[in-house]
């Protein structure tokens, strides 16, 4: 399974608005995958080390957004590397992108110990190239850590999924199909989505409900998403299922 850790406290407080989220869904669902839970988290230390021990006990595949520079407030590498129980270590290819990343620069942006600290992954990393400013993110235990910044994370985790992933493509692929329901509420319709989803395994039903502005429903979109091959016969169940009950449907 896919997840996501998306981290800052800049996304909790409302000082920025989260893109990675849909970004990841349609670049997972571009290559047959899908995202099967994701995490917001601030930069508190103890919290991500813990939410990193859970993920990294798993066999999930996870994409960690922020947190990997050097400010006071970047903790990603070192909860990485906690909770992993391995130090952190300057990498060799990370040091020699940086490094390369700010030779000939005039004084004041030359490599300092600050920068060189960005270089410092968990024991056991590989980097991950970054194609906006040579600062490499890293890889470790299937879990992939790219910066906060979407220019450089976007093309990053593309990156990691074509070289490491390739052999998952098509995998997972979904389809959905939808109808909108009128005069029925969601609990008028819970028999008939349970005797879709017992009929059939490859899917799930789903409902969602929409009122105007006075609270008024409205209608119902019922659908069900899941293995391409049974979504297209679930749904014409479905209808039936509605029609038999005495309920409009578009």
């Amino acid at each position: 399974m896919f997840g996501a850790l998306i981290i800052g406290d800049e996304l909790l407080v409302g000082k920025r608005e989260d893109k990675h989220l849909s970004f990841l869904i349609r670049a997972l669902a571009n290559r047959g995958l899908r995202l099967w839970w994701a995490h917001y988290i601030g930069d508190d230390p103890v919290r991500l080390t813990e939410a990193l021990k859970r993920s990294f006990a798993s066999s999930d595949v996870v994409f960690s957004f922020g947190g990997i520079g050097a400010t006071p407030d970047d903790h990603t590498r070192q909860c990485a590397a906690a909770a992993l129980g391995v130090p952190l270590k300057l990498h060799p290819d990370a040091e020699r992108e940086i490094r390369a990343r700010f030779a000939g620069q005039a004084p004041g942006q030359e490599i300092t110990p600050q920068r060189l600290a960005m270089g410092e992954f968990p024991q056991g990393a590989k980097i991950i190239p970054n194609p906006v400013n040579r600062i490499a993110g890293f890889s470790v235990a299937d879990h992939h850590f790219v910066p906060g910044f979407p220019q450089m994370a976007w093309p990053m985790v593309e990156w990691v999924l074509d070289t490491y992933y390739r052999d998952r493509f098509d995998s997972q692929k979904w389809a959905e199909d939808s109808m909108f329901v009128y005069e029925a509420g969601e609990s008028q319709l819970i028999q008939a989505m349970k005797t879709i989803e017992g009929e059939f395994k490859g899917v799930k039903v789903f409902s969602l409900p929409s009122m105007g502005a006075k609270g008024e429903r409205i209608h119902v979109e019922l659908g069900v998403r899941g293995e391409p091959s049974q979504v297209a016969p679930a749904m014409e169940r479905l209808k039936k299922e509605v029609s038999g009950a005495g309920f409009p449907y578009k």
